[in-house]
């Protein structure tokens, strides 16, 4: 017996790549869900996407316009042609997803052909792809911060307009009460991709508040909460704007996008111009909503944005006894000086050093030393933490995962004096004795310890700043979870919360 299934084309499409991800119709509704209901029944509202990939959030808006306007403009053919020249407008952001964007509102790629649902007098309608080019300030964009080196001669230049002095108020005569899309995320730096690429998607943000629309609503990375490259100002002006009033996460991308890995998560806002206050905050898990908490973005005492509710009761327990930070004992990035890069690039030059014994040398952990062995430097070849060298410390990968909670683990591990490490690790130290370091280690292998960076680590990369709401305990002594559930007074329902979400494990205190 034939199956009657017809399946939405935008639920099939293939992404361009993690970089430009294709919104599913289920998450670009959930979007609209966040919109007052008014708009649908006002003929004069009016809404842009300005990075169109599929047309999904313009065909969406039009499925409930055409429903919401039926009692003002009764008849289907005049409702159609006012929906479409007066209320959706985008603008695609390369020339493939104009056509598809067009498939998707138009019915036909092309607005002015007879198929169209609405007829234009252009081939683009009111779905524009303004052909811009990179402003070039020496090797870098002056708009979007794109390597010449990368984009200089390509065909597909990724010069998206929204962000290249394109205003689009001037672009279709029109003011926007909406502004809504999924940006691309980032651009390649010629370093490669993943944490490494140049985020992006901040500046469509940016770009879209200063038009001053009613109500603004992206989806994008997480990774923004704790800020890094190129994200601080962003971060701290997102976490102190006050028309953010709502924030939807999605700690694992997937449950978003399925079959896309996007470190960090992600999430969607709504922006709200003329209404202030705390952010009604919900954390997603698979396909339910786990918590919601309204509350500011900002925590007393805080510049990073504390993304799992359940975690801001623990962290006022912690913040009480005024310890501390364990970050004082976490060194900034590549400790020793051996993040070399290339003169005008940002790939790394490999330091050299010796497997065998050096007279006078010092040990040298890095990248693949436990496949091939330590290897030996000279130590007037070290260019700084000089303090560290004698010590007894414990390194530990600055990248350990992808920001989970429930599968990433630090692996610490100590080294003896004297001994150093390229940048792939940071040194957790100094200690006086060997039992010290043994001690800090079951500290660092508690689930409590593991929760609390969890507050501040997003992407792979765990710095130093990671740990800034780690309590500093005395070493003198190894540490139990029950001790410390213990001693910061946490309840059944908190002590539950962080075994839920951490996973014990084994792990190995020496090389």
């Amino acid at each position: 017996m034939a199956l009657n299934y017809n399946p939405d084309v935008l639920l099939c499409l293939a992404n361009l790549s993690n970089d430009e991800v294709f919104t599913p119709p289920n998450v670009a509704n959930a979007m609209l869900d966040l919109l007052p209901e008014t708009l649908w029944s006002d003929p004069n509202a009016t809404f842009l996407d300005p990075c169109c990939k599929s047309g999904v959030f313009l065909r969406e808006i039009a499925k409930r316009l055409i429903k919401g306007l039926e009692p003002v403009i009764p008849d289907l053919q005049q409702r159609l042609d006012h929906i479409f020249h007066q209320q959706l407008f985008g603008i695609a952001i390369t020339e493939l997803t104009a056509l598809l964007s067009r498939r998707s509102v138009y019915c036909t790629k092309y607005a002015n052909s007879k198929w169209s649902v609405s007829h234009f007098d252009t081939p683009e309608g009111n779905i524009a792809f303004p052909r811009v080019q990179h402003t070039w300030d020496g090797n870098r964009c002056r708009y979007c911060g794109a390597s010449k080196e990368v984009f200089g001669e390509r065909k597909e230049t990724h010069a998206y307009a929204l962000i290249h002095n394109i205003n689009p108020e001037k672009l279709f005569n029109m003011k926007f009460d909406v502004i809504i899309g999924n940006p691309p995320y980032q651009l390649s730096d010629g370093g490669g991709m993943g944490s490494s690429a140049m985020p992006i998607y901040q500046k469509f943000v940016d770009k879209a508040k200063k038009l001053r629309p009613r109500f603004l609503t992206m989806i994008m990375p997480s990774r923004w909460f704790s800020g890094g490259r190129g994200l601080n100002e962003f971060r701290d002006e997102m976490l102190h704007d006050r028309s953010l009033r709502v924030l939807h996460d999605y700690p694992d991308a997937s449950d978003c996008f399925p079959g896309v890995e996007i470190k960090g998560g992600v999430c969607y806002f709504l922006w709200d111009k003329n209404n202030q206050g705390d952010c009604n905050i919900s954390s997603h898990s698979g396909a339910k909503v786990v918590s919601t908490s309204i509350r500011p973005l900002l925590e007393k005492g805080m510049d990073t944005f504390i993304r799992y509710n359940e975690m801001i009761s623990i962290l006022k327990k912690v913040q009480k006894l005024s310890e501390k930070s364990f970050s004082e004992i976490i060194s900034a990035n590549d400790p020793f000086g051996y993040d070399v890069r290339v003169t005008d690039s940002y790939k790394r030059v490999k330091p050299s050093y010796s497997l065998t014994p050096l007279n006078e040398g010092v040990k040298f952990f890095y990248n693949g030393w436990r496949k091939e062995g330590v290897g030996y430097v000279k130590r007037e070849n070290i260019r700084k933490g000089h303090h560290l060298i004698d010590k007894w410390k414990v390194l530990v990968a600055k990248a350990w995962g992808a920001g989970n909670m429930q599968t990433d683990w630090v692996n610490p591990f100590i080294v003896d004096a004297p001994s150093v490490c390229t940048e792939t690790y940071l040194v957790i130290g100094p200690f006086t004795s060997k039992s010290e370091a043994e001690n800090a280690i079951s500290y660092t292998q508690t689930k409590f310890f593991h929760m609390m960076v969890s507050m501040l680590k997003i992407t792979q990369n765990t710095m130093q700043k990671a740990y800034s709401c780690v309590p500093m305990q005395d070493f003198s002594k190894p540490w139990t979870d029950e001790e410390l559930y213990k001693k910061y007074g946490l309840t059944d329902e908190e002590i539950a919360f962080i075994e839920s979400m951490i996973r014990p494990m084994e792990v190995n205190l020496n090389v």
